[in-house]
């Protein structure tokens, strides 16, 4: 089966970890420091590949919340937070992986629908099904 693709967009890494990269328009341009946790200079006012990440994650898993809430349950939540922690790390195997923790705060639903809503948005969310057998996630809703 074959991706209906409906949008791209291309960025450009220079100096891998400890560089700088940025989006074709030049919106997202940043500047890249290992973190000291790691073993890295840590440098003050850059930021790391997780970070970029946890960003995108939060933000598409909201938007896959709120798409499955409308869409497909007929739910109706007041607001929707996603908080992505995105952790790296060694792998047994002597390579690097990640770990995702999701938090979706979920106002104006009963938990049992909270769940539900989550659980829908972790299905469908891109992020979700590009990571989905490959690394940890864990996806929790709170009805707040």
């Amino acid at each position: 089966m074959a991706l209906n693709v409906l949008y791209t967009t291309n960025a450009t890494a220079h100096g891998g970890r400890n560089g700088h990269t940025q989006n074709a328009d030049g919106l997202v341009s940043v500047d890249l420091s290992v973190p000291k946790a790691m073993g890295g200079p840590g440098k003050p006012g850059t930021t790391t590949p997780e970070d970029l990440f946890a960003a995108g994650y939060a933000a598409c898993f909201g938007g896959a919340c709120d798409y499955a809430a409308k869409s497909i349950l007929k739910l109706k939540p007041t607001d929707i937070v996603v908080n992505c922690a995105v952790g790296i790390g060694t792998t047994p195997e002597g390579g690097f992986g990640l770990k995702v923790d999701i938090l979706a705060k979920i106002a104006g639903l009963p938990q049992a629908d909270a769940d539900r809503l989550v659980a829908e948005a972790h299905r469908i969310c891109p992020y979700s099904n590009a990571t989905r057998n490959n690394i940890e996630v864990n996806v929790k809703a709170v009805a707040v």
